[in-house]
């Protein structure tokens, strides 16, 4: 080897011993930093810090603020650490108005709960009493409106089960104009069709149909009433083919088209 690539061990060992204090000390460092982290952790994990500050709700219309929290048991005094997400979930989802539920943890201290609710469909009207009849199909009886919307169609004689899912459906399968110029909906079942109602619109005119066909048939209801005497009321049939039926006295029948 040449002369001046060789190095003496006595000059290697203090730069050897250097490295050696210089890795120490960088683990040292490392390991007072996971120290201390740990110890701020749990500090805060068992102070007041951690407890939830603030909730806010987004999405809710027909419950406040309030009863959402309220349902789901979160309060000041809740540690945003020990926070159960599914069960949370759960209980909010015991309101019979709401659809779905989330969680959302914002560190260090807020909870975000977003809210899908049901869509009121339709009032059920008892006595005078008004119920929310829901886009599933429920009758949501713990939550009496004391007003309802002008355009929500009135239902009355209808009970839970297949024949106010069906109605249900259709209702949100119409076109809001149509769905809007209902004023009732009798549910008048007959031994020859047990889906059939009857129908009081908002411009006088009365509808005789049947679960079976009502909203592809009701699609043509503009149409229908196009064709007739606007100071003329009667009874539109869209059971079997369009009729109209006046209320005179003398019967008027008549066909109309469907366009």
């Amino acid at each position: 080897m040449e002369k001046g690539k060789i190095v003496a061990l006595e000059d290697r060992i203090p730069k050897l011993k250097e490295q050696r204090r210089r890795k120490a000390n960088r683990r040292l460092v490392l390991l007072l930093i996971l120290f201390f982290t740990m110890i701020v952790v749990i500090a805060y994990s068992q102070s007041p810090l951690s407890h939830v500050k603030t909730i806010t709700i987004k999405g809710n219309g027909v419950y406040s603020a309030e009863e959402v929290v309220s349902q789901s048991g979160l309060s000041n005094n809740t540690n945003i650490w020990k926070i159960k997400k599914e069960e949370i979930v759960s209980k909010i989802q015991r309101l019979s108005e709401i659809k779905k539920a989330e969680i959302k943890i914002r560190w260090p201290n807020t909870v975000i709960i977003f809210i899908k609710e049901h869509k009121r469909i339709a009032y059920l009207k008892q006595g005078n009493k008004f119920f929310p009849i829901m886009d599933n199909g429920k009758i949501i009886k713990n939550r009496e409106a004391n007003k309802i919307p002008v355009n929500s169609p009135i239902l009355l004689d209808f009970k839970e089960g297949g024949a106010l899912n069906q109605m249900v459906k259709d209702l949100e399968n119409l076109p809001s104009e149509i769905s809007n110029s209902i004023s009732e909906i009798h549910y008048t079942p007959k031994k020859t069709d047990p889906y059939h109602i009857s129908l009081f619109m908002n411009d006088g005119f009365e509808v005789s149909a049947t679960l079976r066909s009502f909203s592809e048939k009701m699609m043509y209801y503009p149409s229908i009433i196009s064709q007739l005497d606007p100071n003329k009321k009667g009874i539109i049939d869209l059971e079997v083919g369009s009729y109209f039926k006046a209320f005179e006295s003398e019967v008027e029948e008549k066909k109309v088209e469907q366009d």
